[in-house]
């Protein structure tokens, strides 16, 4: 026998081998295929959902676990993981701003008509975290579009209930509680497994075309605000001043009211006490009056010399006026 028909009956035998055992092959290779496929990892911020025959069986922890192979499927839902739409403007991968207009009717989703029929440009973010992964995934078709959607109409109704005023200026956090309230009650009823953490309302402008228009009446109102309060702070000033005063005359004029009353109560008690001694002795009362007044009214009087009527000769009266003249000259 030669080595060519020797090599030739070796893989004919070979052949014959992996024929018979082919089947225990194919059984081995699906056996392994299956037991592969019937184990699979949950990561930590996730939860399986596993349905059997596309029905819901069970929901699995994060770790390792197992599902029956071709039987049952998984869909891994990350709910720890914090999710955020953006409307109005979408943030791209390099961290820079763009704005967005809804393809299809060509509709900008941020353009909002206000309650007084004004227009504004309103740039939100809603942060949302799945809380029911059961809901999420069958109870609403594309729930990620229908959440997009509840959120634009929940935005359009509240901003429509507001004047433009209220919307760029003060009303912003009233507007971003009100909207999350809103969405998470729609959520809510849709059964759509979602909960809304946070609204930010990201920036508020007017349209472009009335941009100008709205920046100066931001501006006089401003300037109002700064008159009013340069108004206030100088009434604060003199308003309070001027109402020390009066009050600081009014009660001088009461203090010297009771002064005046007092000294007139002195003088009538000091009066009724001197008439009572004046009773007791007149003439002795009326001399001790007499002197007492004298007393204080010739000081005042001055360098006068009173004679009485009889005194015709004034000529010691110029003698004495003669001698003072005299002493003052000396004295200087």
């Amino acid at each position: 026998m030669t080595s060519k028909q020797f090599n030739l009956n070796s893989s004919n035998d070979l052949i014959d081998k992996l024929l018979k055992n082919f089947k225990l092959i194919a059984l081995m290779l699906v056996v392994a295929i299956m037991f592969s496929s019937a184990f699979f990892t949950v990561d930590p911020e996730e939860v399986g959902v596993i349905v059997r025959f596309g029905k819901y069986v069970r929901t699995v922890e994060p770790g390792l676990n197992y599902k029956i192979p071709l039987a049952e499927s998984v869909y891994k839902v990350a709910v720890e993981r914090q999710q955020k739409m953006e409307f109005g403007f979408r943030t791209t991968s390099a961290g820079v701003k763009s704005s967005y207009t809804r393809k299809g009717g060509g509709v900008d989703e941020a353009l909002m008509l206000t309650g007084d029929l004004n227009l504004a440009d309103v740039e939100w973010v809603v942060q949302y975290r799945i809380d029911n992964p059961y809901n999420y995934l069958f109870k609403v078709r594309n729930p990620e579009v229908t959440l997009r959607d509840i959120s634009e109409s929940a935005m359009r109704q509240i901003v429509g209930d507001r004047t433009v005023n209220e919307v760029l200026t003060v009303g912003r956090s009233e507007i971003s509680s009100k909207l999350q309230e809103l969405m998470q009650q729609v959520c809510r009823e849709y059964s759509l497994g979602v909960k809304i953490e946070q609204v930010v309302l990201q920036d508020v402008n007017p349209p472009e075309p009335v941009k100008a228009a709205f920046n100066a009446v931001n501006e006089a109102q401003q300037e109002k605000k700064t008159l009013i309060n340069k108004a206030e702070a100088e009434y604060n000033k003199v308003i309070p001043k001027a109402a020390g005063q009066a009050k600081e005359t009014i009660q001088m004029a009461e203090g010297y009211a009771t002064e005046r009353v007092n000294n007139a109560k002195g003088d009538v008690a000091r009066f009724n006490a001197l008439y009572k001694e004046y009773i007791k002795a007149p003439e002795v009362t009326r001399r001790r009056i007499y002197l007492e007044t004298m007393e204080d009214v010739m000081p005042r009087l001055g360098q006068k010399i009173i004679t009485d009527q009889n005194g015709n000769n004034v000529l010691p009266l110029l003698q004495m006026q003669l001698s003072q003249s005299k002493t003052a000259s000396n004295g200087q």
